[in-house]
């Protein structure tokens, strides 16, 4: 393996040259950070990620955790790799110093993480799901809960995870069942079994701080008689095993290296105290469960959307290092057949597969990154009209910021197969392996139509519309930055798009049925994001302005490929979408 996990390159021009992270560190919260400490931490990040990570990523897929009838196993590397990552303060990279954290801005620390997906993402769930967890307590737990199992999550003691689902609910959580039941001391017992539980069990850590959504007996039904609480694998008190049983594993086409697990609460195999149940805490108040749990989820979406990225760009990074290493085949014009071949990089074709995945890795990584820094702006911005525009903005980017990478970075992965030829899809080469990592990852928090409905059902319409003016009024400033230059034309179609979209809004919802509206949502997902992610390569393109040099000549062309074949693909996509079909709507089951 000779090809890079990332571009260093990249990373440093989306931060530095595009995203300004430097001026970060003129606010309170990142006064004590620098260039010089921004890079070191990339510096720490891609080494540990090369060194302890990547080397048992096969292994780590080809020999998957086993489940000896009580606890879950996986192969030793990975908590060497892990107690790598803690001993480095990467856990609480983001968080408050008071808990132990090191408060690197998020688009700083976006960019440190994906080293680690595009290394072994297997292994990177692990801290993914415990930094999540922990934000989400640091958001709306308790300062005890904060101090009894934050803060030893930041140290890499205890992992987290995050129990939504269940067997018979699956993304309808309206449908849970499992529940808990008030104690006299303030705690709860939880009984109840949830399914799918990346990282529910295994031997990396001292305690698994599971997140449980269930519901107290006599609140109301539905979603709004969710409510949220912290049960442990072990009490904290005493060291005694909670009644939280691991009942068997799934097993996964990709992540293969990460524990996903059928849970069971309160079966009765462990009584804390001698009472049935597992003991759970309540965090914030009862029946806000779900509210306090999108904290995590929304921060899930956008860090899946960046392990899409990682694992597309990765792939294409490896199978440019083939193309131009392998030799095949001659000129097309070549008449010699004695002639030396050339690399396969020397084909039209080739170079047109190549391009391509450049384009959507680079233009999703570019969005991954904004999404960071529009995270520090609304926790640091100094107006709070700009923190309220940043948050309002994120809110509308979310469901894109994780479908489209999910999608057209799994793309890339396809296209690196093809690249291969043969060798592609044999285990002996990462592109087989990246790819069925990938494909999960269209599932991952939310599937690709759950993002759809939450993109057009609900963020751009929300506040009267509001999430949609925030998104044409961050496009608009950059369409007005490029006219009169050298990127007006390309501007001049982004423009006519996000006109477009504008009215297919209007005309969707204009309809007054809301089945109707919302039957082909993931069309407008997908048109949508499109229109994203050419803004995405409109603003690098704007930042390569006056440089010159191989590296900016291949931004240049990443955009044009980008405008020029994959931005048009949202005309027919707007059609149909303003035509109101309703082919998928009216569909029988009996005509299947």
């Amino acid at each position: 393996m000779t090809a890079p996990l990332l571009s260093r390159r990249d990373l440093e021009f989306l931060l530095y040259e595009w995203l300004d992270a430097e001026t970060l560190t003129e606010r309170d919260r990142y006064a004590e950070h620098s260039r010089e400490t921004f890079d070191a931490m990339l510096g720490l990040s891609e080494q540990i990620a090369t060194r302890h990570f990547r080397p048992h990523n096969k292994k780590n897929d080809a020999q998957e955790p086993t489940f000896d009838g009580e606890r879950a196993q996986v192969i030793p590397e990975v908590k060497a790799a892990l107690d790598v990552f803690a001993r480095a303060g990467l856990i609480g990279s983001t968080m408050d110093a008071e808990v132990g954290g090191l408060q690197l801005p998020s688009v700083v620390s976006g960019a440190c993480f994906a080293w680690f997906q595009a290394a072994n993402v297997g292994t990177a769930a692990y801290p993914f799901l415990t930094i999540g967890n922990a934000n989400l307590l640091r958001a709306h737990g308790s300062p005890e809960l904060v101090d009894t199992f934050v803060r030893p999550m930041v140290e890499g003691r205890f992992f987290g995870t995050m129990c939504l689902s269940e067997a018979q609910a699956g993304s309808s959580l309206s449908d849970l069942t499992t529940r808990a039941e008030p104690q006299d001391d303030g705690t709860y017992r939880v009984f109840g079994n949830k399914m799918w539980i990346s990282g529910g069990d295994h031997d990396l850590a001292e305690n698994i701080v599971h997140l449980v959504l269930a519901k107290i007996p006599g609140g109301p039904p539905g979603v709004k008689g969710i409510s949220l609480f912290v049960v442990p694998k072990v009490l904290v008190d005493g060291g005694a095993r909670n009644d939280v049983v691991l009942a068997g594993l799934n097993h996964k086409m990709g992540y293969r290296g990460t524990t996903n697990a059928l849970l069971n609460f309160g079966e009765g195999r462990y009584r804390p105290g001698g009472a049935p149940g597992a003991v759970g805490y309540l965090v914030g108040e009862p029946h806000r469960g779900l509210s306090y749990m999108f904290h995590m989820m929304n921060e899930a979406r956008v860090g899946v959307g960046l392990g899409a990225t990682a694992l597309g760009y990765t792939g294409y990074l490896q199978s440019l290092d083939y193309a131009r290493s392998r030799p095949q085949g001659r000129p097309l014009a070549g008449k010699d057949p004695s002639a030396p071949q050339v690399p396969l990089v020397a084909h039209p074709d080739v170079r047109r597969m190549l391009l391509a995945q450049k384009s959507y890795v680079e233009g999703a990584l570019a969005l991954n990154l904004y999404c960071g820094r529009l995270l520090d702006e609304q926790a640091t911005a100094p107006e709070p009209a700009a923190r309220e525009r940043a948050r309002v903005l994120l809110d509308v980017l979310t469901p894109i910021a994780k479908s489209w990478p999910a999608q057209w970075c799994l793309e890339a992965n396809s296209l690196a197969i093809q690249v291969h030829g043969g060798y592609g899809y044999t285990r002996e080469y990462d592109v087989e392996q990246l790819y069925r990592d990938n494909r999960l990852n269209m599932i991952h928090e939310g599937t690709h139509g759950i993002q759809a409905l939450d993109l057009l059902g609900r963020k751009v319409v929300m506040g009267g519309g509001a999430g949609l003016q925030a998104l044409v009024a961050a496009i608009t400033a950059t369409l007005d930055r490029a006219l009169g230059g050298a990127h007006e034309d390309f501007a001049a179609g982004l423009r006519s798009t996000v006109e477009r979209i504008v009215a297919v809004t209007a005309r969707l919802w204009g309809t007054g049925d809301v089945d109707l509206a919302l039957a082909n949502a993931t069309v407008y997902l997908e048109a949508v994001g499109h229109a994203v992610v050419a803004w995405m390569w409109l603003e690098q393109l704007l930042a390569a302005d006056g440089r010159d040099g191989d590296f900016y000549e291949g931004k240049r062309q990443a955009a044009r490929y980008f405008f020029r074949w994959e931005l048009p693909k949202t005309g027919p996509q707007l059609d149909l979408l303003e035509s109101i079909d309703r082919t998928t709507l009216d569909m029988c089951d009996a005509w299947f």
